[in-house]
């Protein structure tokens, strides 16, 4: 039997053999660590995979002094505790501008004129994405479809689908960049 140590080596020449035996060995044993944090079969597949995939992508760089289950072990943790804090925090900011913007349109026919058409901005900027882009950001971001969902739906990898997610966010983020001053002046005046 082949140990950690020789497989991480030989994974670090970009030997595929070896990533896939490294991913037959363990990713049953980080999706069970994944599942057992989050109770959420979905959300742990996309761990599992995100994890894998940043194996592969960093493997020159990766520097394991213990084990492969110790270092899947901590994977899964970091990614766990990312997740909840990235979703507090985007939770957090919903509810602040939901109030912000609900407190400020119940006054003023104005304000709610101007969400309409920045709503319409950002309609329009999606139809500036090429089309499988738009596909992709739209069953992320309007239908709320796992990265997983999205790259068995449309029968694409899961990296294709982060690229093509990665890829539309920096292009709406340059195309709508002065609307974060609009809401600021609908919130705030």
């Amino acid at each position: 039997m082949i140990s950690d140590s020789q497989l991480i080596s030989f994974l670090k020449k970009g030997n595929h053999k070896a990533m896939e035996k490294i991913y037959r060995l363990y990713w049953e044993e980080v999706l069970d660590s994944a599942f057992r944090r989050l109770r959420d079969e979905e959300i742990a597949q996309d761990i599992t995979q995100e994890i894998f995939i940043s194996l592969w992508e960093n493997r020159e760089k990766i520097q394991l002094a213990g084990s492969l289950r110790a270092y899947f072990e901590g994977a899964v943790k970091y990614r766990v505790i990312n997740y909840f804090r990235s979703s507090v925090i985007k939770e957090k900011h919903k509810e602040d501008l939901s109030f912000l913007i609900r407190d400020n349109l119940e006054h003023s026919a104005e304000n709610k004129l101007m969400l309409k058409d920045l709503h319409q901005e950002v309609e329009e900027a999606m139809l500036d994405l090429p089309e499988k882009m738009r596909l992709i950001f739209s069953m992320s971001r309007k239908q709320e479809k796992s990265i997983v969902e999205i790259s068995d739906e449309l029968g694409l990898s899961a990296q294709t689908v982060k690229n093509q997610l990665t890829a539309a966010l920096k292009v709406m983020r340059k195309r709508l960049s002065y609307l974060f001053f609009l809401m600021i002046i609908i919130v705030f005046i």
